[in-house]
């Protein structure tokens, strides 16, 4: 019995002097969803909008109540996005940034976006619609041939998309029903559609057919993924289901709160309604020198969260599909708005403005690692921070510079962050949001060239108040010269 158990105890000596080695890390995979014009019309940013699905998602991870885009265009906002850096010339204002600035050019040491960073490090990346600026990822123009060159040549391990009926990613981007859309009808379309269709008879819906079948497939893979789902709605032509359009009751969606010209401010700060005059068959047309009737405003604003709903659910079934498979336990899900648009706010009915309701977008992140359930952000974020937050979320370091700063630790922290700063730029100006105020400064002989809004007591933007506060304006600008990248001339 003794020599039992003197084996017994040197047995449980030496192995505890064995040292095991460390169980291998495993990398989380990433879920980037991005949604075309969703500004902050969600139900937990206190909108009316039918969102259940997204609702949940922020109120079980962080939802943030003051992200800003850098540009208030599809194209030169996603730039932004995946480079993680701030407009410097001309063309990173544009539609064309991503097509002049990344595609077609030989892989660099430096990565071409954050999702060739992941690529680098291992991921297997997939992309499934409209993630850089094109539909479909290509480049071509909206009645051009489809062509085979890549927006991010280096990024992708797979892209993908379904155009369905439509033919074509661009088609598909602006589709109705019947399968035309707005290039094949020549403009001769509304600038939005009740369908009596299901979700798959439009293009969003093929695009979540796609993402649900491939997230089966990449369960059963050793590596871990990154995959990108970009959603065309609800970006006009608001178009959607008859079935989201019958969750709402007109008489109770509100109009615009402010649907006027600011005051003390040059028409040439805002415009004409340009992108939504173009469907030709609208009831009224939108401009500075009127304001649309209120009975076609709430229908605009009433197709325009049908739209939502309608892209709701399609996030819902891909957040079913990530719990039925096991995945929601290692996957962060980041659903990201690339802009902000006026529904007929300061009487725009689009984006391209340096205004608050053009800018400011939705922005949720979920982490199954961080203790972060139903945190509200009100810290400033700017798109350009995405690209830091992720790698430092995945334990990644960054090897080159980025203008975005990580706000990763915001998400779990119970301390109140210093607010940060956010810039913005459009053609001929440049923006400084504040916790308190926002400054914009316009380079053009029109005046006033400066505005300045105090968001403490005018959240609408409504009344300059520039020219009755030169202390301010002279306490904004320095910083606001500190967001300026060689853009402009002071």
């Amino acid at each position: 019995m003794f020599r039992f158990f003197l084996i017994l105890i040197i047995t449980f000596f030496f192995s505890g002097c064995v040292e095991n080695p460390p169980p291998k890390k495993v990398r989380p995979n990433i879920l980037f969803i991005a949604v075309d014009d969703l500004r902050t019309e969600l139900g937990v940013y206190n909108s009316i909008a039918k969102s259940p699905n997204l609702d949940s998602l922020a109120r079980t991870g962080s939802y943030f109540t003051r992200h800003y885009v850098q540009v208030p265009t599809c194209g030169a906002s996603r730039h932004a996005l995946l480079t993680g850096m701030r407009p410097s010339k001309p063309i990173h204002l544009s539609n064309k940034a991503i097509e002049k600035e990344i595609s077609g050019k030989p892989e660099q040491v430096i990565p071409e976006t954050f999702i060739h960073k992941f690529k680098k490090e291992g991921y297997h990346t997939v992309g499934i619609g409209k993630i850089s600026h094109s539909a479909d990822g290509l480049v071509y123009g909206y009645e051009e041939p489809v062509s085979n060159k890549k927006e991010l040549p280096h990024s992708w391990s797979e892209l993908l998309f379904d155009a369905g009926q439509w033919e074509t990613g661009w088609n598909a981007f602006f589709a109705y029903a019947d399968g035309e859309n707005r290039q094949s009808l020549k403009k001769q379309v509304k600038p939005y559609e009740k369908g009596n269709v299901g979700d798959d008879g439009y293009p969003d819906g093929l695009t979540t057919k796609l993402a649900l079948d491939k997230l089966q497939e990449l369960k059963n893979k050793e590596e871990p993924f990154f995959m990108g789902v970009g959603y065309f709605k609800p970006h006009l032509p608001f178009n959607a289901p008859k079935k989201y359009w019958d969750l709402y009751d007109r008489n109770r969606i509100p109009l615009a709160p402010y649907p006027k010209i600011p005051e003390d401010t040059h028409l040439k700060s805002l415009h004409e309604s340009g992108e939504f005059n173009q469907y030709a068959l609208g009831e009224e047309k939108a401009g500075l020198s009127k304001i649309v009737s209120d009975a076609y405003a709430k229908k605009l604003r009433h197709a325009y969260l049908a739209s939502i709903s309608y892209i709701d659910a399609q996030i819902g079934k891909l957040w079913k599909e990530l719990k039925v498979l096991g995945l929601d336990k290692n996957t962060i899900i980041v659903i990201w708005g690339d802009h902000g648009w006026h529904l007929g706010d300061q009487r725009v009915w689009g984006k391209h403005t340096l205004f608050e309701n053009a800018l400011k977008s939705t922005l949720i992140i979920k982490s199954p690692y961080l203790e972060h359930e139903n945190k509200k952000v009100d810290h400033i974020v700017e798109t350009v921070d995405i690209y830091p937050t992720l790698l430092e979320l995945c334990d990644l370091k960054i090897n080159h510079s980025v203008d975005g700063e990580s706000f990763a630790h915001t998400m779990e922290s119970i301390q109140k962050q210093s607010n940060g700063v956010a810039y913005g730029y459009f053609k001929n100006g440049i923006t400084l949001r504040t916790d308190s105020y926002r400054l914009t400064q316009y380079y053009r002989e029109e005046k006033p060239t400066v505005e300045l809004y105090d968001h403490t007591r005018d959240a609408e933007e409504s009344r300059n108040i520039a020219k009755d506060n030169p202390e301010i304006v002279q306490e904004l600008i320095p910083i606001l010269k500190q967001g300026n990248t060689g853009l402009y001339d002071f």
